[in-house]
């Protein structure tokens, strides 16, 4: 079982830049931060901005790998956003991780004067994202369209001409993506979905796989519909002709009711459940003085030393 760590992006940087430095020497797995423009019900509270909270956190930290938690099409284009991720690949030595979901209906979805979308022009669009990412990152354009192939995009990638594709909610006319990517063939994908077409895209793009589980549900019926929605991906890997075991699984363990770090004993018994359900990497978020998350940082100190 791999160990993750959200690290919001909440504190000037002498303080973020004591957390990030912790979580590289106590061993944590790999680290995160949240990428929204602002977030729920610290909406009014300091927000840091994703890219260069990571871009400081890769030069102050050797080993641990580096994440968005998560990306989506609310707010970003996969052209400028796959030359951050190169760019922050590179700085890191090879450690980014992206984490991508289709975008939440909260603040990030409305703040730019978007129009409120459907759940299926929120899957479509963000198939798209995928798609254009993928053939971005890989600096070449792949076989089939950005979108899929029943997206309606139109592509194209002649020799010298850059890469270009057209679809109903990204475009890209020549985009360079100048340099070779630090980790082949690109910066691993961890898609967040929980729905069939989302689990569907997993199969095809992703590396990995993260879900927090049924909105709403809380104990033993989070736990259930955790458990089904890791049958659901085994049956959407097996409908691609891919095994299941290629994607790793990561599970968000602060969004069943209870904070891991609430206690030692609360997280042993949380990852040990996790592990039981097959997942490969767990992620906790680190304690805030109050509001959600609230938790001791002896707690995460005492975890990391003997759990990490």
């Amino acid at each position: 079982m791999r160990l993750g760590i959200v690290i919001l992006p909440q504190d000037p940087w002498p303080e973020a830049r004591r957390k990030w430095m912790l979580a590289d020497e106590f061993g944590f797995d790999h680290a995160w931060t949240y990428d929204h423009l602002s977030w729920r019900s610290l909406a009014d509270e300091p927000w840091g901005a994703t890219v260069p909270t990571l871009t400081a956190a890769a030069v102050v930290t050797e080993r641990i790998r580096l994440g968005t938690f998560v990306s989506s099409p609310n707010f970003r284009h996969p052209v400028p956003f796959a030359k951050e991720l190169t760019t922050l690949d590179d700085i890191s030595g090879g450690r980014m991780l992206v984490g991508i979901g289709s975008g939440g209906t909260g603040f990030d979805a409305f703040v730019l004067g978007q129009p409120a979308l459907t759940p299926r022009e929120r899957h479509e669009r963000f198939a798209e994202f995928v798609g254009g990412l993928d053939a971005l990152l890989r600096f070449e354009h792949p076989d089939s369209s950005v979108g899929g192939a029943d997206s309606g995009t139109d592509t194209g990638n002649e020799a010298g001409a850059g890469i270009s594709f057209t679809g109903s909610w990204f475009t890209a006319h020549e985009a360079r993506m100048v340099g070779t990517p630090a980790q082949q063939p690109r910066v691993p994908f961890v898609l967040a979905a929980n729905g069939p077409k989302g689990l569907a895209l997993v199969a095809e793009h992703g590396q990995g796989w993260v879900t927090t589980g049924a909105d709403g549900a809380v104990g033993e019926e989070w736990w259930s519909a955790v458990r089904e929605l890791g049958l659901r991906l085994d049956d959407a890997a097996g409908r691609a002709g891919r095994d299941p075991a290629t994607i790793d699984r990561y599970l968000s363990l602060d969004s069943g009711g209870r904070f891991s770090l609430e206690s030692v004993a609360v997280f042993e018994d949380l990852v040990g459940r996790a592990s039981d359900l097959g997942f490969t990497d767990v992620i906790s978020h680190w304690p805030r003085a109050d509001g959600i998350y609230a938790g001791r940082e002896d707690v995460l100190i005492e975890v990391a030393s003997r759990l990490v």
